[in-house]
């Protein structure tokens, strides 16, 4: 996410200057989308939590320091969006779906596919996000340690404990990678 844009800009925003918000989101927009894509995997979904996003960041817009990476703020509030809506979609139990746009290789085998996506699901949700994040779209660690706001070695941990309980996961399966 780019962070080249006037301090005016972030202090007006702060304010509640509705130009200024409108100026962030059409500057941010399109990479809080793909950040929440990468978690979430649905468009639909992730259009929806992109609005929430902003619209906390609006609410939240007093909290924000305008020194401070805009950027990063913003990724930070969409992980909890889009972390919020991977627990209410494990509430209801439901799992999303690869799109055409992410699909697996063809010469993946279908019940391959079915039993990664199950060994996902059986992840809690911080190391689900990590894992996502790190392992499917190779995220660098420290992104992803600055969008949880950890430390670089809290996510190595995860995705360490992610990998390890995947393999579990596909071994119950049968499968052993």
């Amino acid at each position: 996410m780019t962070d080249e844009l006037s301090g005016e800009v972030l202090e007006r925003f702060v304010n509640g200057d509705p130009d200024a918000f409108e100026s962030l989101f059409r500057m941010f927009g399109a990479d809080v989308e793909q950040w929440v894509m990468r978690i979430l995997r649905d468009r639909s979904t992730a259009e929806d939590a992109v609005v929430e996003a902003f619209w906390r960041a609006y609410r939240g817009r007093a909290r924000f320091d305008p020194s401070r990476s805009f950027g990063a703020w913003m990724r930070r509030i969409a992980t909890n969006v889009a972390l919020d809506h991977l627990r209410a979609l494990r509430r209801r139990g439901r799992w999303v779906e690869l799109k055409d746009e992410m699909a697996a290789p063809a010469e993946t085998d279908a019940s391959l596919r079915e039993s990664v996506r199950h060994a996902f699901e059986g992840l809690p949700d911080k190391l689900q996000i990590v894992a996502t994040l790190a392992l499917i779209e190779e995220r660098p660690y420290g992104e992803i340690a600055e969008a949880l706001q950890v430390p670089v070695g809290t996510v190595k941990s995860r995705v360490f404990r992610a990998i390890r309980a995947l393999r579990k996961g596909l071994a119950r399966a049968g499968i052993h990678p």
